[in-house]
C-alpha cells in the first residue's frame, strides 16, 4: 500500500456522504449527495475517493492451447494425449521459439465416460484424457497463425485469449494522476456545500497497492470451421484498462 502523509493539528472528520440534508450545507449532485458538519473545529478534514483509467495497447497474450483424447482405457486415452501433446509443444518452442518459462500446464485430467438409459442402466463407454496450456505470447500480429499450426499439430481445444500489458506501472502514474484529479473534485464538491475552503492534501493512499488491469478476452475459432470458409484465424488484440483508485484525506479552511 502506498501512502503519503502530512500531520494536522487538530483533525476532525468532517467530510461525510449522507443521503439527507446536514446543518452546514448540501450539494447533491445526479445521484450522489455530500455533506458536511459545521462542528466547532479549527480544522476539519475531507475524506473522499477518486477513480482513474487509462486505456493501453496490449503487448502480451495469454493463450489456452489444449489437446484432448478418447480411448478405451484410461492408459490409452492419455498416451494417445501425450502424443498430440509432444507435438504441440515442439511446434511452440523450436518453430515459434516460445520459452520454456512462457509454457505452464494448467489443466490436466482423465476421466471415464458413461452413457445411461433405462433398460441397462449407467455403463462405462470409455476414457477422455485432457492436457491444457497456458502460454505467453508477445508478437501479437502473429497469434492467429500461431494458432491455425498448433491445430493442425493436433490442438483441438484453444479458447480464452487474454490481452494485457506486461509492465502496467507504465501507465500507473497517469491513471493515478487521474485518480487525484477525481478526489480532489469531490473534495471540493463537499468543502463548497459546507461553505468551507479547500485546504491542503493531507494524505492519499492507492488502494490496493497497484493498478488492477481489466483485460479483454478474445475466443480462438476452430481452425476446422475456419477451412469451410477459407481463411485463417484472425485475431484482434484491442486495448486494455489500467484503473487505478485512490483514498484521499485534505484540510478544510
Amino acid at each position: 500500500m502506498r501512502l503519503w502523509t502530512k500531520t494536522v493539528a487538530t483533525a476532525v472528520l468532517a467530510g461525510a456522504l449522507m443521503a439527507g440534508g446536514v446543518a452546514g450545507g448540501l450539494w447533491t449532485g445526479a445521484d450522489r449527495a455530500y455533506a458536511a458538519s459545521t462542528a466547532s473545529t479549527v480544522n476539519g478534514v475531507i475524506n473522499v475517493t477518486g477513480s482513474g483509467e487509462v486505456l493501453a495497447k496490449p503487448d502480451i497474450a495469454y493463450l489456452s492451447i489444449g489437446v484432448q483424447s478418447e480411448g478405451n482405457t484410461a492408459a490409452a486415452a492419455q498416451k494417445a494425449n501425450a502424443t498430440k501433446l509432444n507435438k504441440v509443444t515442439q511446434l511452440l518452442k523450436e518453430k515459434w521459439s516460445i520459452s520454456a518459462d512462457d509454457i505452464q500446464t494448467s489443466q490436466f485430467y482423465v476421466q471415464p465416460n458413461y452413457t445411461y438409459n433405462e433398460k441397462e442402466g449407467q455403463k462405462l463407454k470409455g476414457y477422455t484424457a485432457n492436457h491444457t496450456l497456458s502460454v505467453k505470447y508477445r508478437d501479437l500480429d502473429k497469434i492467429g497463425q500461431l494458432l491455425d499450426e498448433a491445430t493442425k499439430s493436433g490442438a483441438n481445444n484453444v479458447d480464452n485469449i487474454r490481452f494485457s500489458v506486461e509492465n502496467p506501472s507504465t501507465y500507473e502514474e497517469e491513471a493515478i494522476t487521474k485518480a487525484l484529479g477525481s478526489a480532489q473534485s469531490k473534495a471540493s464538491a463537499v468543502a463548497k456545500a459546507a461553505k468551507r475552503g479547500l485546504g491542503a492534501l493531507v494524505s492519499v493512499t492507492v488502494d490496493g497497492g497497484e493498478a488492477q488491469i481489466f483485460t479483454q478476452r478474445e475466443s480462438a475459432v476452430s481452425k476446422s470451421l475456419l477451412d469451410v470458409a477459407g481463411g485463417g484465424t484472425e485475431i484482434q488484440s484491442g486495448q486494455v484498462t489500467v484503473k487505478v483508485q485512490v483514498s484521499a484525506q485534505y484540510e478544510m479552511n
